[in-house]
């Protein structure tokens, strides 16, 4: 058993989409994050599985669903024996649920869903830097780490919920992860895939990191654009110039050695979720799916902006002591 926990960690450390948790038994959570809106984006769902082990060794499997529309939030915890990850590639059971990178089908209470997912745009990785943690991915003390599936893609299929059944054929996806032992305690989130010109999708966080008996403030934003992705992180230069939480506004700006990247993000209002504290998920958050993220990019050299646009359907966080985050 020893010998089979040590295989299947070092394959899934160099694959940060796949479970991670092999032989953890305390102290931790991992869960992967499903947004989906249809093809008008009238509806918009995300759908959140995970494991939870808290500092005691109690432990238990969930999904939470969240209707970004309606605002509401279900939390549906399942025993932990039924949560059952594969090696060798990202598909977890929980019970009779499975979620994969190109699919979900799940029946709960009140939802049914079956979808597909086609043409995704996966974060680069290399063995040097796998996935968008990047060379922090070998640091063996971060509280939370986090991966990109997929930065935009199509989605396909049906959602039968509350009674209502609903066309998602044409809609549009992204999926993330994290896992660890706690969210940061400040940090700010966001992340669109819904601008005015198709195929642009953007991801922002950022987050107060505990680093031995101090603190830094990490960084990562990715944009999507022109089938290339542009990288603000803070393993590859990027300096965080601007970063402000005032009346419902965030406000960031990063530079790297060619660009410069300026965000301002309206927070609309939101929806609690269970988060993870100490793996047991007893924190709570607030996230909005209705927000707006309006984005420029501009070329240094020439001051020429070469993208500017503003993303709707927007999900965005902003929780703890952001205070601590501001530039």
């Amino acid at each position: 058993m020893f010998i089979s926990n040590v295989l299947k960690k070092i394959y899934s450390f160099y694959h940060p989409t796949h479970f991670q948790g092999w032989g953890k038994q305390k102290k931790y959570f991992e869960g992967w994050y499903f947004k989906v809106l249809n093809k008008d984006a009238s509806k918009a769902f995300a759908f959140i599985p995970g494991i939870a082990m808290n500092e005691k060794g109690e432990r238990h499997a969930f999904i939470q669903v969240l209707d970004g529309k309606q605002k509401t939030s279900q939390y549906h915890p399942f025993p932990a024996d039924q949560f059952i990850p594969a090696a060798g590639s990202f598909s977890i059971r929980i019970g009779e649920n499975l979620f994969e990178n190109d699919r979900i089908s799940f029946e709960l209470d009140g939802c049914k869903v079956n979808l597909s997912f086609e043409n995704q745009v996966p974060w680069p990785s290399t063995f040097l830097s796998p996935g968008i943690m990047g060379p922090f991915s070998y640091v063996p003390f971060m509280e939370c780490y986090h991966g990109i599936v997929s930065m935009n893609h199509e989605v396909n299929g049906i959602i039968e919920y509350n009674g209502e059944l609903i066309d998602m054929n044409g809609g549009k996806g992204y999926i993330e992860k994290d896992w660890g032992r706690s969210f940061p305690s400040a940090y700010i989130w966001m992340q669109s895939n819904h601008f005015s010109k198709q195929e642009v999708s953007f991801k922002c966080s950022v987050a107060k990191i505990p680093w031995l008996k101090n603190s830094f403030v990490g960084f990562i934003a990715g944009l999507w654009v022109d089938n290339r992705l542009v990288q603000f992180t803070t393993y590859n230069g990027t300096k965080l110039l601007k970063s402000r939480y005032q009346d419902h506004l965030v406000e960031l700006v990063l530079e790297n050695k060619k660009y410069l990247l300026e965000v301002r993000a309206k927070k609309d209002a939101s929806t609690p979720l269970a988060a993870p504290i100490l793996g047991l998920m007893e924190g709570r958050i607030e996230e909005s799916m209705t927000s707006e993220i309006e984005v420029r990019l501009i070329e240094k050299k020439m001051g020429k902006i070469i993208f500017e646009d503003k993303g709707l359907h927007a999900a965005l966080e902003v929780a703890g002591a952001v205070a601590e985050l501001e530039k």
